[in-house]
């Protein structure tokens, strides 16, 4: 077969939540960190335990330490076993929860509905029939105590959201919507799972573009992008679902096509944790990396290595990513001791199966996964899981491809491609193969399923930045070389012994045709693996952006090739010692050169040949000014600067423009002051942000002349007055031990990001930082009623 082909029309299942049959039961929860064997019955006391609403995660509420028994990988933070209850009334069919980490057992009323081990599957139970007319206990009892049982941060908890649906709506599990493409340009759509109910279809303006029972037909179809994510509304007796219309097609020889064009696929791989908000799942947070990868020009994601929330799938529909929606990072054989391994046997065709029940009609998804380097590749018995998983797969969805992200390149050794369970070979890193993928794997489409393990810290840089390093060298080999202070050159000239540097495997996947795209680990960092150092390391350095939100330069690097927009971006900072050599990049696009100046005097002129990605002068330090102009046809495209930096004297704040209402997707609220600072305590912003959603506010640590101070790291002090208060503080440091819950953190590299939250009714909320020897800042916003 020398392409898989798929024309369908999806449906965005989520958002039936909005409607009146489906309520969110976050509210008024009661919490136990800590095991009774009596909290399940009903009469139980549970007046002395915590409120909260949900989603919630208590192991990022807690200290790091390299005596947590999750241990380093998991970022030596807390896990253990708690209890959630709530009193509730009211008529109710079924209890959906979109994931618990892990190992959930549910009571309704004193009953026991049933359990479910894997922490990233949606599952449901239902309930009327144990409901009573009067007051009704729901206990929730969540087992995370084995460890480790994950190879990255997992969170602890219900830490996505709960609903109650009545009976009688549509079923969103059930709904499978398939299109065909006529050769007239109109779209035949076929609902199923609705039992024969009228439907309507809606553009986005709100008019109706077809109506009818089982099929529609759709004139002139606007097709669903990543350059314009058009979605359609559809009606079902006045329910509401989004809609996306697309075609996708992998081919042997020409990669990728997405409604009859060809397009690279341009994607990251990324854990699911918000960074100083943990795994606690917020839709604000989760728009906030969407949006900044989308202005890197990323179009894909993969859901490194598990079942996403589905408001990630919600939003990737909305904002125009496309999804690998992958299921496992193990089978059978395990990768911790107490991992998925030992529920697989059980569960893992029933996980897998709802999986592609929720997620099977997200415009967004076009690949599906059934495993991330998996052990049984290496013996035959991963012939039958595979063939096993693929037709559960199949069986639900025949519109998308069947892949698994690969490690053995030998097809003679790979049992999984052996099976013949795989539409697309997936594999991770071996960039130096992707030459011969048409004779390895003859008539198969082809991915880059995982590449890069670039390392790096914002804004350190060791030199010379031509001289690249594998830390480690090798399996099982200790760190040889490394920095006293956990940090990692942020020139792009440093992996891990199985990867390669961002430019490196970019350069082959461009001019490979057959190549249909890549997966870049990681988008963002995020908490544990944090190879390539032992503890105080507890969070990764591979993301292009890092934890904080702050873009490492490698961002720029694939802004440059995946935008068309213009791009120049110089590094290093410009603090250094007099008479040290410095190497000095700069990413360009749109532009033909670039010219380098230092205190007014050029330093030459720079342009890219053959498939080099950027320019670079190796520059003897002086104080001052360094400027890069870039040119095109000899006019100024654009130009950048740093320089000098003095002592700090005051925070700078700007507050990010992009904050959604946590719960529902979207943006209604916004924060103002985008661009703007607050200088010396002076007030800004009378922007809003919604009640239930995040403000994302950047301090930095400036000059007398407002330059960014490179090596600063003051403590900033917060204060909040209003209704709102500090959920997360961060810093972008992998090795920061401080807690990111509190008032307080010190900035790394000049930098610190506050995260402060709406609580839920109106009003001005202004937040204050302070820092020792520094003029305070402050900046404030409207949380509307």
């Amino acid at each position: 077969m020398k392409h898989f082909l798929i024309v369908v029309l999806l449906v965005a299942p989520g958002l039936i939540r909005a409607q009146s049959h489906r309520v969110n039961f976050d509210a008024g929860w009661r919490f136990m960190l800590g095991d009774d064997s009596l909290a399940f019955r009903p009469e139980y006391d549970d007046s002395r335990w915590r409120v909260l609403d949900l989603p919630h995660d208590w192991s990022i509420e807690g200290r790091f330490d390299p005596a947590n028994a999750t241990g380093q990988q998991e970022g030596g933070l807390p896990a253990g076993v708690g209890w959630y209850r709530k009193r509730f009334t009211g008529n109710y069919g079924w209890i959906v929860f979109d994931g618990v980490y892990r190992n959930s057992t549910v009571w309704i009323n004193g009953h026991y509905l049933g359990k479910r081990p894997y922490g990233y599957i949606s599952f449901r139970y239902e309930i009327g029939k144990w409901l009573t007319a009067g007051e009704n206990v729901v206990a929730v009892r969540v087992d995370n105590s084995k460890q480790p049982n994950s190879r990255w941060y997992s969170g602890s908890g219900i830490y996505r959201h709960v609903w109650v649906e009545q009976d009688g709506g549509v079923d969103p599990w059930k709904v499978v919507v398939t299109t065909r493409l006529l050769s007239s340009g109109e779209a035949v759509v076929r609902v199923t799972g609705v039992d024969g109910r009228r439907l309507g279809l809606y553009d986005a303006a709100g008019k109706r573009v077809a109506e009818g029972v089982g099929e529609l037909r759709v004139l002139r179809p606007k097709l669903w992008s990543p350059e314009r994510p058009y979605l359609y509304r559809l009606r079902v007796d006045g329910e509401e679902m989004r809609v996306g219309i697309r075609s996708c097609r992998f081919d042997a020889m020409k990669g990728f096509f997405l409604n009859g064009r060809p397009m690279k696929i341009k994607g990251v791989c990324m854990h699911h944790d918000l960074g100083c908000l943990g795994a606690a799942v917020n839709a604000a947070a989760m728009r906030r990396q969407l949006r900044v990868l989308k202005e890197m020009g990323c179009n894909a994601i993969r859901t490194a290595h598990n079942p996403p929330a589905p408001e990630l799938l919600d939003l990737c529909d909305e904002m125009g990513f496309m999804v690998m929606d992958e299921a496992f990072d193990m089978w059978r054989k395990k990768k911790n001791k107490y991992d998925y391994s030992l529920d697989f046997p059980e569960w893992g065709v029933r996980d897998i199966e709802d999986q592609v029940r929720r997620d099977r009609n997200h415009p967004s998804v076009i690949l599906w996964s059934i495993g991330n380097e998996i052990r049984e590749q290496f013996d035959s018995s991963g012939i039958g899981i595979a063939r096993m998983l693929a037709a559960a797969v199949r069986g639900l969805d025949t519109t998308r491809p069947v892949t698994s992200a690969l490690t053995e390149t030998d097809t003679s050794k790979n049992f999984i491609y052996k099976s013949g369970a795989l539409d697309l070979v997936g594999i991770n890193y071996n960039q130096d193969k992707y030459d011969s993928v048409p004779v390895k794997y003859p008539g198969k489409p082809f991915i880059a399923s995982e590449t890069g393990s670039s390392l790096a810290t914002r804004g350190h840089y060791d030199g010379p930045a031509d001289s690249l390093r594998k830390w480690p060298s090798a399996a099982r080999q200790p760190l040889v070389g490394g920095n006293p202070d956990f940090t990692v050159s942020a020139y792009d000239n440093v992996f891990a012994y199985w990867g390669s540097t961002h430019e490196q495997t970019w350069k082959v996947v461009k001019r490979c045709p057959w190549v249909s795209g890549l997966f870049v680990w990681s988008g963002w960092d995020f908490i544990g693996e944090p190879v390539p150092y032992p503890w105080p390391a507890r969070s990764s350095y591979y993301g292009i952006v890092d934890l904080a939100g702050f873009p490492k330069d490698a961002y720029y690097m694939y802004q440059s090739e995946w935008t068309d927009k213009p791009v120049l971006h110089l590094l290093p900072h410009w603090n250094w010692k007099p008479g040290q050599e410095v190497d000095v990049w700069a990413y360009y696009s749109q532009a033909d050169e670039v010219e380098l100046f230092l205190n007014g005097r050029s330093l030459g002129v720079r342009r890219k040949s053959g498939d080099e990605l950027h320019v670079s002068w190796r520059v003897k330090w002086e104080p001052g000014t360094l400027k890069a102009v870039s040119r095109r046809g000899g006019k100024v495209v654009l130009e950048r600067q740093v320089r000098t930096a003095g002592k700090g004297v005051r925070v700078e704040l700007s507050v990010e423009r992009e904050v959604g209402r946590e719960g529902k997707v979207g943006g209604e609220g916004k924060v103002g002051g985008e661009g703007k600072v607050s200088r010396d305590g002076k007030l800004i912003g009378d922007g809003e942000v919604s009640g239930e959603g995040m403000a994302f506010i950047t301090a930095r640590v400036v000059d007398s002349a407002g330059q960014l101070v490179p090596d600063a790291g003051n403590e900033l002090v917060v204060s909040v007055d209003g209704p709102g208060e500090v959920a997360g503080m961060d810093n972008g440091y992998q090795a920061d031990l401080e807690s990111f819950k509190g008032g307080s953190h010190r900035a790394y590299n000049g930098m610190c990001l506050i995260v402060v939250r709406g609580k839920k009714k109106a009003g001005r909320v202004l937040v204050r930082v302070r820092g020792k020897g520094l003029a305070p800042a402050v900046v404030d916003f409207v949380i509307p009623g």
